[in-house]
């Protein structure tokens, strides 16, 4: 099965951002394709570098840059959500004239075409978070 998969809420914020991780690591194992992870609204919080959680917290920004890169997915954060939460990648962060980026590995910023393409071309979108 081709999965989309849609993140609204922030790492810390709710139990979405873990329960999307795991969701989206069980589908993997099981064989299934995820076509892309879109994180909107305060999920796009899933991808700043400059998440610092205590050490005996568990760090979901590396997790779901650890599975981008095992697994080659597709990590979308949205442009505008971005914008107005701080998060901007290198061509960003020179378009605005900010002094750094701060994007995590995997992810990349991009608009919402991203995600209306992801519920075109899977077979199911599944949304976490309001």
């Amino acid at each position: 099965m081709k999965l989309g998969i849609q993140i609204n809420e922030g790492p810390y914020q709710h139990q979405a951002s873990d329960t999307a991780y795991l969701f989206t690591k069980a589908a993997l194992e099981k064989g299934h394709e995820i076509f892309r992870v879109f994180f909107y609204h305060d999920g796009v919080n899933n991808g700043t570098r400059l998440t610092t959680p205590p050490q005996d917290d568990r760090n979901i920004v590396a997790r779901w840059s650890e599975l981008a890169e095992k697994y080659n997915l597709d990590l979308v954060i949205c442009v505008a959500a971005a914008q107005r939460r701080g998060i901007v990648d290198p061509d960003e962060k020179k378009r605005h004239g900010k002094d750094a980026d701060n994007i995590a590995p995997g992810f990349r910023i991009s608009g919402l075409g991203q995600l209306i393409e992801a519920g075109i071309q899977c077979d199911r979108l599944v949304v976490f978070g309001d």
